[in-house]
């Protein structure tokens, strides 16, 4: 059971809340001051040990910091925001389905607990950049943080006279790996050893050409060798222009980068590793962040990966390169030895691309899981349903830049500056807007959604923009082939509430055609298993007449999980070197005769086949099959099978065969019998071989 509080201060929305305890079978009290003086309402309610949803987000600290307070309180307490999504619109007075809808969702139990991902950070902290700048930086943050400086070149004022941190010079070659765990690579080809250095300023004084600096680091090229700055540096020794340059190296905590966004970035990737931030200078949160940054940390292992349903290589021959391509942090890598891909949890940031353009579901979305997504998605088609509304439209955004760009258009309509979000239009919150695919899409949209949005703000990589494009050009293709006319799925992007309300309001200038009656499944955990669940109800109820629908649909060439392969008769020599290539059973041999088989629904267009095939003989062809061949096992290409000339014992092709003797019968170690035992099996080879009078034995010699 749970208790449902909805709280509307003064007032501001059209709430019917008999409508809202009708759709969610609970008797709903309207509270215009939760927090406050009705606040014994929400005491009572978390004392009572049921779940307790309350609908209000402002407020949500004070209703924590009064649940601590509360004796007797044991409810867990879950929040959504229903004022800025629908509540405060032009037009909320018709928003009750889709307000029913999201609480109802908000009643949905927790993801269960997955594995984590630790890091341990003990606060050393690297800073690169100009002298002057990386003291002051340092200066904020010294008193929680060790901190070490890596100087390039003086800045405007160059290093304080008092050296307070340890500083590096020379030239970085690498820095790699995450909070906790970076490692720095320089070498340190400057004369001047930043160590034996006292900052005495004798040899910036000395320097006729005033190539040495405030970092106390040498400009060679402006140097001319008239070494005035080693005779000065005599008693210490600092300067050195025939010292050995050496590679070394460091592990650090933490990173602060402060080099300018012209200079040549440490991290080409687009979502950066924990642990590692850029500084402009002026925004503080970047030093703020960093002062937090000391102990253990968790985070979820976002991803499950399977590696025999991985299609990436065979046979050290890459088919699947998706993951691998998509991934902003670089946390995909190939290892094609092994017949499969490696992820570091370490540098996974939980965005899920890879698990949306995976044709097999070899890798999957963990937290949440596609299960635990698709009963949330359900919940809400299923409610505001059921509260009467009609063409439900999924707006999916991230938690951070797409939440807070969604809440901005709430208040600009309570405001009276904008529209609003409109009453079809239900918001959903992601962990990352590339988490979701094809086939939850799908799914939606056979539950009864007549509009999947995805909102991209500017946080996402420029590959997801392209990846999330490519499915949905799949998907949208199945729908208007099956007579679903209208734009189901939709890339929307805005980084202002201005174009965000712009952009929704022109949802509803299109209708969609969607199915008569809402699908029932539950979504799998396995991709390819729910892709078929919404694949057959979108076809059983598809609003083209059977007689005249395709018999295939044709599908994009790129992202498409679904299609054949067209073999080449008269190139294919049936070696079969697909069939041991395929991972996902599509290709299959006859024990009996020689034949390719074939079962165009478990072909996910991984390529692997045609890369294998020796003869080229194998192409692509992106479609869904609409007939029932398509769950069949069918004969690609048979031959006539080759005898054996001894024993007739039938082995090969007689293509195959004839093929090879043609290549090899000029070969000087393949004329007459050895060619001739080329034609026999492998047993009679053996046989023929032992007993040939022509042929010397071991025991001759």
């Amino acid at each position: 059971m749970t208790k449902t509080l909805i709280c509307d201060c003064n007032q501001t929305m059209p709430l019917n809340a008999k409508a809202l305890g009708e759709a969610l079978h609970e008797d709903l009290t309207l509270h215009s001051t939760l927090c406050r003086r009705d606040a014994g309402a929400f005491q009572k309610a978390i004392q009572s040990g049921q779940d307790v949803v309350v609908a209000c987000t402002q407020e949500q600290r004070l209703f924590g910091d009064l649940g601590q307070q509360t004796e007797g309180a044991v409810s867990p307490i879950r929040f959504i925001n229903i004022r800025e999504t629908g509540g405060w619109s032009r037009d909320a007075a018709k928003a009750s389905p889709k307000i029913a809808a999201l609480l109802a969702a908000a009643r949905l139990p927790d993801p269960p607990p997955v594995p984590t991902v630790t890091y341990k950070s003990t606060g050393r902290l690297l800073i690169i950049g100009p002298l002057d700048q990386a003291e002051q930086a340092a200066a904020l943050v010294s008193d929680v943080l060790d901190v070490t400086l890596f100087t390039q070149g003086p800045g405007n004022a160059g290093g304080a006279q008092a050296r307070r941190f340890p500083v590096l010079g020379g030239r970085i070659t690498g820095l790699a790996g995450w909070l906790g765990a970076f490692e720095l690579q320089w070498k340190a080809d400057n004369p001047i050893d930043l160590d034996l250095c006292t900052r005495c300023n004798a040899c910036v004084a000395a320097c006729p050409e005033n190539a040495i600096g405030l970092d106390y680091q040498i400009d060679l090229a402006a140097c001319q060798s008239h070494r005035a700055c080693v005779k000065v540096c005599q008693v210490a020794g600092a300067i050195d222009f025939t010292r050995d340059v050496a590679a070394q190296q460091e592990r650090f905590d933490l990173v602060l980068d402060l080099r300018p966004a012209t200079a040549t970035p440490t991290f080409l990737q687009h979502a950066l590793p924990q642990g590692y931030f850029r500084w402009d200078g002026h925004d503080l949160s970047a030093l703020l962040q960093l002062r937090e940054l000391v102990g253990e940390f968790e985070k979820p292992k976002f991803f499950v990966y399977k590696q025999k349903l991985c299609a990436h290589s065979r046979n050290e021959t890459v088919g699947c390169n998706a993951c691998v391509d998509i991934c902003s942090a670089e946390a995909v890598s190939s290892d094609k030895s092994r017949q499969q891909i490696k992820v570091n949890p370490n540098l996974c940031v939980g965005c899920g691309a890879c698990t949306t353009v995976c044709p097999t579901g070899a890798l999957t979305y963990a937290y949440p899981s596609a299960t635990e997504q698709g009963t949330k998605l359900k919940t809400l088609l299923s409610t505001y349903t059921a509260a009467g509304g009609k063409d439900a439209v999924l707006l999916l955004h991230s938690q951070e830049r797409g939440q807070s760009l969604v809440e901005e258009l709430g208040r600009a309509a309570q405001l009276k500056l904008a529209q609003g979000v409109p009453a079809n239009v239900i918001p959903v919150a992601l962990w990352h807007t590339a988490s979701t695919g094809v086939d939850l899409w799908l799914s939606a949209i056979a539950y009864g959604a007549s509009q999947v949005v995805v909102l991209c703000t500017d946080e996402e990589a420029p590959q997801y923009l392209d990846g999330l494009q490519a499915q949905m050009d799949v998907a949208q293709a199945i729908l208007r082939g099956l007579g679903y006319t209208g734009a189901h799925l939709q890339l929307l992007r805005a980084t202002h509430p201005t174009a965000l309300d712009a952009a929704l309001q022109a949802l509803g200038q299109t209708r969609q055609k969607t199915p008569a009656v809402a699908a029932r499944f539950a979504v799998a955990q396995e991709k390819r298993s729910t892709l078929e669940m919404a694949l057959d109800h979108l076809v059983e109820q598809a609003p083209m007449p059977v007689a005249e629908r395709p018999a295939a649909i044709a599908l994009p060439a790129v992202g498409s999980p679904l299609g054949t392969i067209e073999v080449n008769k008269d190139r294919c020599t049936l070696c079969l070197s697909c069939v041991s290539a395929c991972p996902a059973s599509a290709l299959q041999d006859n024990p009996q005769l020689p034949q390719l088989r074939f079962i165009e629904k478990n072909c996910v267009q991984c390529g692997l086949c045609a890369t294998t095939c020796p003869e080229d003989a194998i192409t692509l062809q992106p479609r869904l099959l609409l007939t029932p061949e398509r769950a069949q096992l069918h004969v690609l290409n048979e031959a006539k099978p080759w005898a054996c000339v001894r024993c007739s014992k039938p082995f090969g092709t007689v293509k195959a065969i004839e093929a090879m003797l043609g290549k090899l019968s000029g070969h000087p170690m393949f004329q007459g019998e050895a060619l001739e035992r080329l034609k026999m099996c492998s047993d009679c080879r053996v046989i023929d071989l032992y007993s040939s009078q022509s042929e010397t034995k071991v025991t001759d010699l």
